[in-house]
């Protein structure tokens, strides 16, 4: 024990799962950022291989032409300023990944089984070594069931459309309301997929993020893995 802890300056895996708009790409980048860990965007890969199989018009329900092509992508997660840049075989592609098309259609390609094999796999490796925020829908439940801090973000639909809106360009044309319907919809369809649904890990921390600013909530995870941290020395 004291040797592992040793090789991992006492570092632990973060796991922060939830559904769309609940805040965790935001709240992740900023505690990796304050805990100096390396922040991993799941869903980023997602939608980078969404948005380049929308560029060769491969449709999500040809799953064999999918993960054919997955194969010959490669996606990278490069710190930089803003937070994370997205390269899809070199190229960047972080504003591309944000569309209203992309969030419509990523969680069609996401219920692949294959594909969520493969990027499960590229995310573990990231997280070897420890000292990793990881974000997604199911990084406490499958791809990190061993990491040391779980947390299950969420809001009400309506508090997490209304995120999401604002965050929006006004040139997507949609409305609150549509919006609104339309995260309800996948979070139908994350819940209930096949393969690795989204579910709320056992021994996660539930944080319900409604009413709480990015600041609080931000310092709510990060007291949780500084007690997480001293409970390991």
């Amino acid at each position: 024990m004291e040797r592992q802890k040793l090789e991992h300056n006492g570092k632990i895996n973060i796991a922060i799962d939830g559904p769309a708009g609940a805040g965790k790409s935001t709240i992740a980048r900023m505690v990796a950022k304050r805990l100096g860990y390396v922040y991993v965007d799941s869903g980023a890969m997602y939608r980078a291989v969404t948005w380049h199989m929308l560029q060769l018009n491969i449709e999500p329900e040809n799953a064999e032409k999918v993960l054919q092509e997955a194969q010959n992508l490669v996606i990278e997660l490069i710190p930089d300023e803003q937070g994370q840049k997205v390269l899809a075989n070199g190229a960047d592609v972080t504003a591309d990944i944000r569309s209203l098309t992309v969030n419509r259609i990523v969680s069609r390609y996401a219920q692949i089984e294959g594909l969520r094999v493969k990027l499960s796999s590229l995310q573990r490796q990231m997280a070897l070594r420890k000292g990793v925020v990881m974000d997604g829908r199911d990084i406490g439940t499958h791809v990190l069931p061993d990491a040391e801090l779980k947390i299950f973000m969420t809001a009400t639909v309506q508090e997490r459309a209304r995120r999401r809106y604002a965050e929006m360009d006004a040139s997507e044309g949609i409305t609150l309301e549509q919006l609104e319907r339309e995260i309800a919809e996948r979070d139908q369809l994350d819940e209930q997929r096949e393969f690795s649904p989204l579910v709320c890990a056992e021994d996660a921390m539930v944080l319900d993020t409604t009413s709480m600013s990015i600041e609080q909530v931000s310092d709510h995870i990060l007291m949780l893995a500084h007690t997480t941290m001293a409970g390991r020395v």
